[in-house]
């Protein structure tokens, strides 16, 4: 009973830990698909007012027209800048500073945003004459830095895309090299005997053994005539 009783609580109380891994998986995939609808949302509202700025940037005359016109460009500078920082932060970390200083850039824009907004629905085109020119100096500003900063990447990823090509093609022609590495062989192999030729000419001849091994014997001592030579002399003295 006991040991049935220890089982029942070891598998109740791995019921209960994989019930509690299974809710908070749950709420974690809840928060991202929340997150992730909220930012569909947020791209669709904001396209679908870049939209209606510029159909109220034509169909509207005079300064509240050109008060759309001015949105829209702010706007679409901040995007483009964003979507090219993003797209290039994978293989360049230096540009996460950027998309920082972009943020802050994007808070001032949409303060001035909202300016703008407010300014659009003043039914006084005096009031609206007389706001629009500063409101737009500090427009200009926001853009300037935003396109700054975005080509100021642009031109940094293509130079890392020139260098990057630049190091492949001497990895190329270095294998392409070391592929043809018969021609290498076949120029030197047909001169291997004529550089042979002077080295076996020059080299000296081997001497037969017995003959000139012994080179301070006389030859008769080498024919084995010495004693005979001897008795020879004596008898002619």
């Amino acid at each position: 009973m006991d040991v049935l009783g220890v089982v029942l609580g070891l598998v109740l109380l791995f019921g209960v830990g994989l019930l509690v891994m299974l809710g908070v998986g749950a709420v974690k995939v809840g928060k991202a698909a929340a997150a992730k609808i909220s930012q569909e949302e947020a791209k669709a509202r904001r396209a679908f007012e870049n939209t209606a700025l510029k159909a109220k940037s034509f169909a509207k005359p005079g300064a509240h027209g050109q008060i759309s016109t001015v949105r829209l460009a702010l706007r679409s500078s901040l995007d483009s800048t964003r979507k090219v920082l993003a797209a290039g932060l994978a293989e360049d970390s230096q540009l996460a500073e950027s998309l920082q200083l972009l943020n802050r850039l994007d808070a001032h824009a949409a303060e001035l945003d909202g300016e703008l907004r407010t300014l659009e629905l003043e039914p006084e085109a005096a009031r609206v004459a007389a706001k629009l020119p500063e409101l737009r100096e500090r427009a200009d500003r926001i853009t300037h830095a935003a396109e700054s900063m975005r080509w100021a990447a642009q031109d940094r990823m293509q130079r890392f895309a020139d260098d990057e090509l630049a190091r492949l093609a001497e990895e190329c022609e270095s294998e392409a090299g070391a592929l043809r590495h018969w021609d290498s062989v076949g120029s030197s192999s047909p001169a291997a005997p004529a550089a042979a030729a002077p080295a076996a000419a020059a080299a000296p001849q081997t001497e037969r053994p017995g003959l000139t091994a012994k080179r301070g014997v006389s030859a008769e001592e080498l024919l084995g005539l010495a004693d005979l030579a001897q008795r020879l002399r004596k008898r002619s003295a």
